[in-house]
């Protein structure tokens, strides 16, 4: 894979400076722009390895510290393996930042991080590419809805949630994607009813033939994440793989 350079960036939003991680092949050269959505646990150093991964295939990506109005990442501090089960009141610090991230919050963020790809220039001209994990699959969502302009394909892995009551729940606003779509639940995901995966492949399906799922059977939530208790080497390969078909389907012209 190609060799690639990876720096820290501010973004300045409507209610400050988000800290960024910027990585893309160190060729000199403009690529196409990713954006990767943080899961929980926000960004650290295995979430920018797999912006890394990412980048050797070509592209330019960014991976925000969503978590920016509490501080610089890490905001919290992480154990190197991170296993919630035996650490409860990792979460207990989590939920109360992970619930402020409103739509609105996210729609002002989101738009400061499209307008600074767009300006960057190792980032093509064009439209980008969003992937997001966990509570980013979610907000992945969101962004290519809200901006459907902007984003040429869309993925998300064990996301959620992505059923909600509010008018703005996922399930309700993949009509408005122009993009390619593609999610992957785990099989095995105690953090959600298996009818909320009914409810949102079927508006996935109603969406168009461009719009797919899959159940990554066997899979438990967080399967992507490698310092994760959840973590399968096996899942997040199939992971890799369908990812980068659909950026380079969509990205690559």
């Amino acid at each position: 894979m190609t060799e690639v350079h990876g720096m820290s960036v501010d973004i300045r939003t409507p209610d400050g400076v988000a800290d960024a991680y910027l990585t893309h092949p160190g060729d000199g050269g403009a690529h196409p722009g990713v954006l990767l959505i943080q899961d929980g646990f926000g960004l650290r150093p295995s979430l920018r390895d797999m912006a890394d991964r990412i980048a050797a295939h070509g592209y330019t990506v960014l991976l925000p510290n969503a978590f920016y109005r509490h501080g610089p990442a890490p905001v919290i501090e992480l154990p190197d393996f991170i296993d919630p089960e035996a650490r409860p009141e990792i979460f207990q610090q989590l939920f109360p930042m992970i619930r402020e991230l409103t739509p609105e919050l996210l729609r002002s963020d989101a738009g400061a991080y499209l307008e600074w790809l767009a300006a960057a220039p190792q980032v093509a001209a064009g439209k980008i590419g969003v992937t997001g994990y966990c509570m980013g699959a979610r907000l992945a969502v969101l962004v290519a809805a809200g901006f459907p302009e902007r984003v040429a394909a869309v993925a998300g892995f064990h996301g959620g949630p992505l059923v909600t009551e509010s008018a703005d729940s996922p399930h309700l606003l993949v009509g408005k994607i122009t993009g390619e779509l593609y999610f992957a639940h785990a099989g095995e995901d105690v953090h959600k009813a298996p009818d909320h995966f009914a409810q949102f492949d079927k508006s996935v399906e109603a969406a168009g033939d461009r719009h797919r799922t899959e159940v990554y059977e066997g899979a438990k939530h967080g399967y992507t994440q490698a310092d994760t208790a959840a973590y399968d080497a096996e899942f997040a390969e199939r992971h890799y793989r369908e990812l980068l078909a659909l950026f380079d389907r969509n990205l690559r012209q």
